[in-house]
């Protein structure tokens, strides 16, 4: 399955847990050199250590995707070590969910910041880099609540429906310059990013849930290798994936 991932490289952000470390890992076993980028630089040093000593090829560097020029110090990085950028995974995101009612303003920030202008700066780093090549593969992380909206999840949705806009419209535009686009859309997940719920009703409902029926994070690792793995003429554009027992 995993010949087209061996020798890539990789850029993953939001690499310091959750699905971020776990393709970080996935894809080095397969044989890619990944480049990790995230806040918490202790987390993502250990992480590339912990490859490189399992035989792989990895590089942290710490970064906050709510910064551009973090992003295309990321980006520069991969290249100077690799020689190239392959794949881009912009995973970084947070969730505090909240009802709009509570007016957490400062909140809502962090969501757009993060989870949409983060996505974009990771574009802005990667694909020049890309087009120049004629090859490459961007992999952006939308969600479930980028398909529905439920209690608290307007703004959350909102950024994540607005990810998939982004996203089909880069597939457009990258199709003569031979860049794949793929929009990953999790649903219930065990990753830190109930963490990020400020509101302790609301935080506690969603950890039961997930803690009930979540899938491991390395479910999300396997689909984004799938995703890479296709030969080069082929996009997979789209993977919404929900635990079975996910009803909405």
């Amino acid at each position: 399955m995993t010949d087209n991932i061996a020798g890539k490289v990789i850029v993953i952000t939001g690499a310091s847990s959750g699905m971020g470390a776990a393709a970080a890992r996935h894809l080095a076993r397969e044989g890619a050199a990944v480049v990790l980028g995230a806040r918490r630089a202790d987390r993502i040093d250990a992480l590339a250590a912990e490859i490189i000593d399992a035989g792989g090829k990895a590089r942290a560097v710490e970064t906050d995707v709510t910064k551009r020029d973090d992003l295309k110090r990321l980006a520069d990085a991969a290249v100077e070590t690799y020689g190239r950028i392959d794949v881009l995974i912009n995973n970084a995101g947070v969730m505090p969910l909240s009802p709009l009612e509570r007016v957490k303003v400062d909140e809502w920030d962090q969501m757009i910041d993060v989870n949409l202008k983060g996505v974009l700066y990771g574009v802005a780093a990667a694909l020049p880099h890309m087009i120049a090549r004629k090859s490459g593969h961007i992999i952006n992380l939308s969600s479930v609540a980028g398909h529905k909206i439920f209690s608290g999840s307007a703004v959350y949705s909102a950024t994540k429906y607005a990810v998939r806009a982004v996203s089909e419209g880069l597939r457009q535009e990258m199709a003569p310059h031979n860049v794949r686009v793929t929009i990953i859309s999790p649903g219930a997940v065990k990753t830190e990013l109930l963490d990020h719920i400020s509101e302790k009703d609301v935080q506690q409902a969603n950890r039961d849930y997930v803690a009930q029926i979540g899938v491991p994070a390395e479910t999300f690792a396997r689909l984004v290798a799938f995703a890479i793995n296709e030969p080069e003429d082929v996009g997979i554009n789209e993977i919404l994936f929900r635990p079975t027992a996910q009803e909405l």
